[in-house]
């Protein structure tokens, strides 16, 4: 996710625990995500949707505050 901030998510994991909590529980839910397109995980339809829709509000609060930490930066 998000990996050309490589930098500020390392640094935003270390300082901030709610940050390391959203990229962890995001990482956990596109982990579901690609199980389910393959065949290892069986979610319906609208459970998968459900699943890919937190999914994008977490890289979405995750961006904002990876670019608010940048913004702090400079």
């Amino acid at each position: 996710m998000l990996a050309e901030y490589r930098d500020e998510i390392s640094a935003l994991k270390q300082s901030n625990a709610h940050f390391a909590k959203i990229f962890e529980k995001h990482n956990e839910l596109d982990q579901q995500a690609t199980d389910a397109d393959e065949g290892r995980l069986h979610l319906s339809d609208m459970e998968l949707e459900t699943l890919k829709k937190e999914k994008l509000l977490l890289k979405d609060e995750a961006l904002k505050m990876i670019l608010e930490y940048r913004k702090s930066q400079s």
